[in-house]
């Protein structure tokens, strides 16, 4: 089991950045395919991004690709998710998560965090 712990959420006006960290504990962090996950109210869970133990690739959703940038740094084990040029619709809990993993087009992962919340407003 690993143990992640997320900060960096805040309230931020359209167009504005935040980055997310995410620490992890418990297991050899190196070797675990990590990601983020939101949770919008009224909606389901969606996969945000994903990264490889090495970070020899990284996966987005549609709505985020261009804009986010997933990234980790296995020295301190930590996972960051870099948001730019947020939009009111990007509002919602952010979750980190650890051993992740995709079955056709659905997300799912083994470990996850207490969450973030992020707050873009107009």
């Amino acid at each position: 089991q690993v143990q992640l712990v997320e900060s960096g959420g805040g309230l931020v006006q359209a167009e504005g950045s935040l980055k997310l960290s995410c620490t992890a504990s418990g297991r050899t962090f190196s070797n675990t395919a990590m990601g983020w996950f939101r949770l919008a109210p009224g909606k389901e869970r969606d996969f945000v991004s994903a990264i490889t133990g090495s970070s020899s690739d990284t996966y987005y959703a549609d709505s985020v690709k261009g804009r986010f940038t997933i990234s980790r740094d296995n020295a301190k084990n930590t996972v960051y998710l870099q948001m730019n040029s947020l939009k009111p619709e990007d509002t919602a809990v952010y979750y980190c998560a650890a051993e992740i993993w995709r079955t056709g087009n659905r997300w799912s992962a083994g470990s996850w965090g207490q969450g973030t919340q992020v707050t873009v407003s107009s």
